[in-house]
């Protein structure tokens, strides 16, 4: 049984959005990451340089603590959601921080790392720059009002770079420029079909204009 579903992308795909639905359609218990905790992410997108290494340590703590308690004893869901995989900050990490930074970060992940637990399956939203720029603004999250196209097209490089190699769990790459799986009920059927899919191979690829 697929028992805990992490939904992966970048800043604007869409994950917490997808993650709340199938929550809500398996009667699963949601778990999201708590960016707005972060008291130096606002500063992080204003002077990146600066604040790189305060915000990154942070997350990487917080999602410690918080991946630490996903499999706590809980009578009331077979199922978690997630909208984040821990091992996304490494992401994050190698594209912001300097290089005695890294060397400090990756010491204390290598300490950490080994008692995560890993999800049943990783589904990971890829999208345009075109998109995830027009999902950001639509959203108007003070934070993110100075945040750059080419900040989301290295991040967007670097997660499709990340994902493309990626062999720790069972993976479904969606590509969701051309489905609407928030406004269109079709859309949201045919993905949560593909995500509840036995028999998995290591990595599928699902393209719903394939099948238009």
């Amino acid at each position: 049984m697929t028992r805990h579903i992490a939904i992966e992308g970048v800043i604007g795909a869409g994950k917490t959005t997808l993650a709340q639905k199938l929550s809500e359609r398996l009667g699963a218990r949601l778990v999201l990451e708590q960016f707005e905790q972060n008291p130096f992410l606002p500063k992080f997108y204003e002077d990146a340089e600066h604040y790189a290494f305060q915000t990154q340590i942070f997350f990487l703590l917080s999602r410690y603590k918080q991946q630490q308690e996903l499999f706590q004893a809980d009578l009331f869901h077979s199922h978690i959601i997630t909208d984040y995989i821990f091992e996304k900050d490494k992401i994050f990490a190698y594209l912001t921080l300097q290089d005695e930074e890294l060397k400090l970060y990756e010491t204390l992940l290598t300490s950490i790392e080994k008692n995560i637990p890993q999800p049943d399956l990783v589904v990971y939203l890829q999208s345009s720059v075109e998109r995830l720029m027009g999902n950001i603004r639509k959203r108007k999250r003070k934070m993110e009002e100075n945040m750059s196209e080419e900040y989301i097209r290295e991040l967007n490089e670097a997660y499709n770079y990340f994902f493309f190699r990626y062999k720790s769990t069972p993976l479904l790459i969606v590509k969701t420029t051309d489905i609407d799986f928030v406004n269109n009920p079709d859309d949201f059927e045919e993905l949560l079909e593909q995500i509840q899919r036995p028999n998995r191979a290591p990595v599928e690829y699902y393209n719903p204009m394939v099948k238009r």
